[in-house]
């Protein structure tokens, strides 16, 4: 049997009791909103572990699944809508025809995204009878589903729980264990910490789970990885052109962009790169018929390689590529994105979706781009083998790992106009600095409007170009790390241990005694 609840906690306890459903759902999607506060660009990750220790405390008081259910679908909902906000800015370039979807989007993709939360919640609660087993099975549960959240229908981990960390060096964490990993390893010690709590009298016991969170910070800081010896190295040089979404396609201002990027592409420099990145769908042109283009782009770089974005038509399919330019304008190399955006890029049965009217957002019928075949190296000779990542791939860990082959460095190139001005561009940048951390990796990232950025390979900014400028940076190409743990092993093996921790914590149910 458990033991009384001390005075303090059982005075919090019988006030919370006292409050309807309603009023406990509301109390936890307040906690969603602060925990989402913990995200960047906020970064109050202190405020995001009090959030999870709220929502810990109200589902361990809950005393049947159907509600602690609603307690989670409640919480997540208020994260995600909070953190996913920006969602609603591609329906806002083209208003007349999308604006209306923009409140349904947020509110489905935030409820939708929620079930996973709310299913954690039931499980943890019906299996976890008393503190103990509670303390043990939600962190296992909230861990899964998080999991589980980055792959089931082609997969949405954005605002992952372990990307709270990741203006802390907690965040090098992932170099063992990956961003789930770390996920797990935050919600074990909030449910650590608020079983401490509920077994004490006085608040300033508090401050125990606070060195707690404290340490763990600090403690990543020894998993960082020295910074690299100044060598020799090739020169990248970054192309970010500044084309609001709204005017990228216009013809009256594709010239523009157009010019600016030749015009930053033939700029001396006192060291003349050795690759030039232009960001995704750089050009509006698609391959077929974009020879003239192409050329003038080889002579604006003296020979030297230009990677872009592009679209490229085969037949009747359309794909989001990547093409290595070189001397005269000929292809050298080409890369189509896999990793296909739903809704954006292509609409789920497509077919209905086009006879209803309703086209995705980048793509120009119901059908939208076709995905290539999966994560391909590019050899760029003395710059070694890049792995192109373009936009949503990076969010992606498992799409690194599942490269034929260990890349020397990350090539990212996005578009994020469409993701607005606060939050949704920080975001992206903060998960392509994870994916440097856990694999061990530099990021050359190229993004039209911001933030282009040169990442290391443990995850630091070493030169960067902000949101909403033009301009160009030339900057040497950071050298990789030693392969990470995670980088080894991907995310199989934590999978395989929550599952089998969860199985054995049910099987065990009678035989667990607090």
């Amino acid at each position: 049997p458990s033991l009384p609840m001390p005075e303090a906690p059982a005075r919090v306890a019988g006030w919370y009791a006292a409050r309807s459903q309603r009023q406990k759902m509301t109390l936890a999607a307040a906690a969603g909103l602060a925990t989402g506060l913990g995200q960047v660009p906020f970064a109050l990750y202190p405020l995001g572990v009090a959030g999870l220790l709220v929502l810990f405390w109200i589902t361990a008081e809950t005393d049947t699944p159907r509600r602690a259910f609603g307690l989670g679908w409640a919480f997540g909902t208020g994260y995600f809508a909070l953190t996913l906000h920006w969602i609603v800015e591609p329906f806002l370039v083209d208003i007349a025809r999308h604006g209306w979807m923009a409140p349904f989007a947020l509110v489905l993709l935030a409820g939708g995204l929620a079930l996973f939360w709310g299913v954690a919640g039931a499980v943890s609660c019906a299996l976890g009878r008393t503190p103990l087993r509670f303390a043990l099975i939600w962190p296992v549960a909230l861990g899964l589903a998080e999991l589980t959240r980055g792959y089931v229908f082609t997969g949405f981990p954005w605002a992952m729980l372990g990307y709270l960390w990741t203006e802390t060096p907690a965040l090098y964490w992932s170099r063992l264990v990956g961003p789930y990993g770390v996920t797990v390893l935050t919600l074990a010690l909030v449910a650590g910490a608020g079983l401490f709590l509920r077994g004490r009298r006085h608040a300033g016991w508090l401050a125990v789970p606070v060195a707690v969170f404290a340490a763990f910070a600090l403690a990543g800081a020894t998993l960082a990885p020295p910074d690299p010896a100044p060598e020799d190295r090739p020169v990248v040089r970054l192309i970010q052109p500044n084309a609001p979404q709204h005017q990228k396609w216009d013809p009256e201002f594709i010239p523009v962009f157009f010019r600016r990027q030749l015009e930053f592409t033939a700029a001396e420099a006192e060291a003349p790169p050795d690759l030039i990145i232009w960001p995704e769908t750089a050009i509006p042109w698609p391959l077929g018929r974009a020879d003239d283009a192409l050329r003038f782009i080889s002579d604006a770089s003296g020979g030297t390689p230009v990677a872009l974005g592009l679209l490229r038509r085969d037949g009747t399919r359309a794909h989001n590529a990547m093409a290595v330019v070189g001397a005269g304008g000929t292809v050298t190399a080409l890369y189509d994105k896999h990793h296909l955006v739903p809704f954006g890029e292509y609409m789920p049965l497509g077919h209905i979706a086009a006879w209803a009217g309703i086209n995705g957002l980048a793509a120009g019928d119901g059908f939208g781009y076709s995905p290539g075949p999966g994560p391909e190296l590019v050899d760029l000779g003395a710059l070694g083998r890049a792995l192109p990542l373009i936009c949503y791939e990076a969010i992606f860990p498992h799409n690194i790992t599942g490269a034929p082959a260990r890349p020397d460095w990350l090539m990212h190139i996005t578009n994020d106009a469409w993701f607005g001005q606060i939050a949704g561009p920080y975001q992206h940048l903060a998960q392509a600095r994870a994916r440097a951390v856990e694999q061990g990796l530099p990021v050359i990232r190229v993004a039209n409007t911001g933030v282009s950025a040169v990442i290391d390979a443990g995850g630091r900014i070493t030169q960067s170009l902000p949101l909403g400028e033009a301009g160009f940076i030339d900057a040497p190409l950071p050298p990789p790390g030693a392969p990470t743990l995670y980088s080894r092993t991907g995310d199989w093996p934590l999978a395989i241990a929550l599952l089998i921790a969860l199985a054995g914590l049910a099987l065990t149910a009678r035989t667990i005694r607090d």
